[in-house]
């Protein structure tokens, strides 16, 4: 059975529309994101309209509560920032009462979503390398944890004997022995050096966790941002994957 994990949507229309066409003949028993929804991006009540009649669970993002009600808005760069207020003024109140009745972590299916760690998830902590990764590992009990908010895909695996490894593989089968903390690739805003749009597709019977990756029109993203009168750096970015 395959469940598709999508994060960091970021208002990007044009990537959530390649993500869900590509997910289509897939047919997912679930999808379920990892919150930011919104921000950056020049679509998010778009966004939060074509993907939230789809998902089975969700969590909210830094950049949710920043656009609803200006919460950490203090420490984004003024770009994000201006992003963010922006986004707060175009929200329908829907989606904006939507966005903060989310959890900031859930357990679906056995696995825990949460947008930034497991540990601390309303600090949006990141987890970058096997150090971080070891004490968030220790932070939940369910034998693989979900998380977005790096927009930087990989898998960090603890073996028995509590050793933990990374790796950047696009394909990860995971063992029976082993827990797994999982960054899951941004649909919006990848900040890896690759501008194609993400997501994970898991597959429970052969327990492999599949890094998918998708060219989508960048251009047109971009247009969006600079036409909405946001930073003209915020649709730069999306086409150098920075």
């Amino acid at each position: 059975m395959l469940h598709a994990i999508v994060s960091d949507i970021h208002g990007n229309l044009e990537a959530l529309e390649a993500v869900l066409a590509d997910l289509a003949p897939h047919k997912p028993a679930s999808i379920v994101c990892l919150g930011d929804f919104v921000g950056y991006g020049a679509s998010p009540n778009e966004c939060i309209e074509r993907l939230r009649p789809r998902l089975a669970a969700a969590v909210i993002g830094n950049h949710d509560l920043a656009a609803c009600r200006g919460d950490g808005i203090e420490w984004f760069t003024g770009d994000a920032a201006r992003a963010a207020r922006w986004t707060g003024t175009v929200l329908t109140p829907a989606n904006r009462e939507w966005l903060l009745a989310l959890p900031y972590a859930v357990v679906h299916r056995g696995a825990r979503l949460v947008h930034a760690s497991p540990a601390h998830p309303e600090d949006w902590s990141y987890v970058l390398s096997t150090g971080d990764a070891e004490a968030e590992l220790a932070a939940f009990d369910e034998p693989v944890a979900f998380i977005g908010h790096s927009h930087f895909p990989g898998a960090f695996e603890r073996d028995a004997a509590g050793r933990v490894r990374y790796t950047r593989d696009p394909l990860v089968t995971m063992a029976p022995d082993c827990r797994y903390l999982v960054n899951v690739p941004s649909v919006g805003q990848p900040r890896d050096a690759d501008p194609r749009a993400g997501y994970l597709m898991v597959d429970e019977e052969a327990r492999t966790l599949a890094h998918v990756r998708l060219a989508y029109d960048v251009g047109a993203a971009r247009r969006r941002i600079e036409d909405a009168g946001l930073p003209r750096f915020l649709g730069a970015r999306l086409e150098r994957g920075e």
